[in-house]
């Protein structure tokens, strides 16, 4: 999924960090991504190096 869809207040996971729990995007400026994670906090990541994956429903995350 393309990292260009990914707007402030967006819930998303990193597969490649499953420990940093759930985040809400806060911003984003070309492939930087500033994601506010529940474990591990403000986290700035290069979406087209760190995959990003978008939570359509908080539901899913039980």
């Amino acid at each position: 999924m393309s990292h260009h869809i990914l707007e402030p207040g967006m819930f998303v996971r990193s597969p490649a960090h499953p420990d940093w729990g759930l985040g809400q995007v806060q911003s984003r400026v070309g492939d930087m991504v500033t994601v506010n994670f529940a474990e591990t906090g403000k986290q700035v990541i290069n979406a087209a190096i760190i995959p990003l994956e978008v939570v359509w429903s908080l539901s899913d995350e039980g």
